[in-house]
């Protein structure tokens, strides 16, 4: 096996998912870097794979210590396995940052392909999937979770994100504000006995999961927005120079703050800088 990083996906599941490739490749690399030890372990001995060899937590909140030492066993001329809990390496799961340092010190690296639940539950959505755009989990603040859900309001794309069966019917209340009446589509337990895609609008949904609590995993995706549904592009400069010649700074920001939804301190800012050029 040649020395360097393989980036091995693993089942989301369905143990049989896993590829002949990832068993072949978890049986001979010399080191495991893995998110909990014991959750790998457990899929090694499902597999009948040896646990001898050393296992390496690599997860968020250690990414930055533990890099330095993955390299220094890659220098040496041995090699790592990355693997998350479930599913595809570094898809909301730490790795990129290894990646980098590997490919600026000219490592070998190379990728094992698998299960990934984004591509999974947008084959089950039934929603439009010639173009995507994966965002990550939810937040779990409240303000926090609104101003994230805005942020992709206009992206005219489906959109994917990652949340959590006891928050599920907050984003989707969330959701219900946002997105309108768009179709949204909740899957969960992907390739498990389970298994379930639900699709209707937010409303329906949060009818659905309110009288039937929901478990797992959750993925929910949300159609793209039709063309009246899409906003003009503002040019807040142009609206500042305007205002500002018949009201003071400090109103002219407040208005475009409370009507288009800006950052206050960013708008205020640019307020600033046109105020000093004239």
């Amino acid at each position: 096996m040649k020395n360097g990083l393989y980036l091995v996906a693993s089942p989301i599941g369905n143990l049989n998912d896993i590829s002949a490739r990832a068993v072949q490749v978890l049986k001979e690399a010399d080191v495991i870097a893995c998110e909990d030890s014991r959750v790998t372990k457990k899929l090694f001995s499902l597999l009948g794979i040896s646990c001898t060899r050393e296992f390496i937590t690599y997860q968020n909140y250690n990414e930055e210590e533990q890099s330095p030492k993955l390299l220094d066993i890659l220098e040496s001329g041995k090699s790592i396995a990355l693997i998350s809990d479930a599913g595809s390496p570094l898809i909301s799961d730490p790795g990129y940052k290894i990646v980098r340092r590997c490919r600026e010190k000219g490592i070998y690296v190379t990728t094992v392909p698998g299960c990934c639940a984004v591509i999974a539950a947008l084959q089950l959505s039934g929603l439009p999937t010639n173009r995507f755009m994966f965002a990550g989990f939810v937040p779990n603040k409240e303000k926090a979770r609104i101003d994230f859900l805005s942020d992709l309001r206009n992206i005219p794309s489906t959109l994917v994100i990652y949340e959590t069966a006891p928050r599920l019917l907050k984003t989707l209340s969330v959701i219900n504000e946002l997105f309108e009446n768009r179709e949204v589509a909740v899957a969960r337990e992907l390739t498990k006995m389970y298994e379930e895609c639900l699709r209707g609008t937010a409303e329906e949904l949060i009818a659905h999961y309110t009288d039937k609590a929901p478990k797992g995993e959750i993925v929910i995706m949300i159609a793209p927005p039709s063309e009246n549904e899409l906003e003009p592009e503002i040019n807040v400069e142009s609206l500042l120079k305007e205002k500002m010649k018949k009201m003071p700074l400090k109103s002219a920001v407040k208005e475009i703050v409370a009507g288009f939804g800006l950052n206050k301190n960013e708008v205020y800012e640019l307020a600033l800088r046109i105020k000093n050029e004239q």
